[in-house]
């Protein structure tokens, strides 16, 4: 693994980016989505994750955290087990249109590699980038938040309900963050 996508300070904030397998449109459905952001809360309020920025898309998840315990891989490495085994468990019983074909690629992705059971549902990287200056970090937070505007899925960023942005502009949002 390059040096340059590995999590050299524990304690710093990083812009990470969680992706599907195969680009897999799960978070096109609420149930997904709330189990992403439950687990967010879960790691704020029980692992001292800081939540500084976040955006669900249909495919993958943008944000930018920090760990107070100096233990940001953990809290990834169980942030992502949870979400995978809850989603693949929500896919198998709750009535879903695609379930067959969804389980076939996660079952085909694990087979792939070594580290996993049945189902693999995210890709291993997480494209961790420290975030080590004011205006990188601001065009973290753009970058984020206008993500739900460049799909075209929303004319302001404020206006994306699965996105910190609502925070930042004082809407009502899903879950409390750690503005920066």
């Amino acid at each position: 693994m390059s040096q340059s996508y590995t999590i050299q300070d524990q304690s710093a904030p990083h812009y990470l980016t969680f992706q599907v397998i195969d680009w897999v449109d799960i978070f096109s459905r609420k149930i997904y989505r709330d189990i992403v952001i439950d687990s967010m809360k879960f790691c704020r309020s029980k692992m001292g994750l800081e939540i500084y920025a976040y955006v669900i898309m249909t495919n993958h998840v943008h944000v930018i955290w920090r760990a107070s315990n100096d233990n940001l891989s953990v809290v990834i490495r169980e942030f992502k087990k949870f979400t995978g085994r809850t989603i693949i468990e929500a896919i198998q019983n709750e009535p879903e249109s695609r379930q067959y074909w969804m389980l076939k690629r996660f079952e085909f992705a694990a087979m792939r590699n070594v580290r996993n059971s049945c189902h693999q549902f995210w890709t291993h990287e997480n494209h961790p980038v420290e975030l080590y200056s004011k205006k990188f970090i601001e065009q973290k937070f753009n970058y984020i938040h206008a993500n739900p505007v460049r799909a075209g899925w929303v004319e302001k960023p404020e206006d994306y309900l699965y996105s910190s942005a609502r925070n930042y502009a004082n809407e009502n949002n899903l879950m409390e963050i750690d503005l920066m």
